[in-house]
């Protein structure tokens, strides 16, 4: 008996989660807060670009550094030039373009150990 009551149970939760899953509820998780600061056409569909954009920033690498292509449509600079706040100029920082989906998504931001003007300033400055 005490078998049919949960077999019951378990049926009625699945039948409530795939009702919840099918009806508004579906895919309206909380995002992070991120404003765009200068909003226009972007290289590709929103969608593409939250799940790709590592794949176009790394292949954009590869074609710049081994074949010496560049397309700014695709460097990290127009990027930054369209997502960085008018009030800091960064996508970094609390509220940051880039730092707001990366913290939300608990994935280190390593581009701009590198690609910053601060690293030029310190490599100018070395000895």
């Amino acid at each position: 008996m005490k078998r049919i009551a949960i077999g019951l149970a378990a049926a009625a939760l699945a039948a409530a989660g795939l009702a919840f899953a099918a009806g508004e509820g579906a895919g309206r998780a909380a995002g992070p807060p991120i404003e765009i600061a200068r909003p226009g056409k972007c290289v590709a569909p929103t969608p593409e670009m939250r799940r790709d954009h590592m794949k176009m920033l790394l292949r954009q690498r590869d074609l710049t550094v081994h074949e010496g292509l560049r397309d700014p449509r695709f460097s990290l600079e127009s990027c930054v030039n369209c997502h960085a706040s008018r009030a800091t100029g960064s996508v970094l920082g609390k509220d940051g373009f880039c730092s707001s989906c990366h913290a939300y998504a608990a994935v280190k931001i390593d581009c701009f150990e590198c690609h910053s003007p601060m690293r030029e300033e310190r490599v100018a400055s070395r000895p």
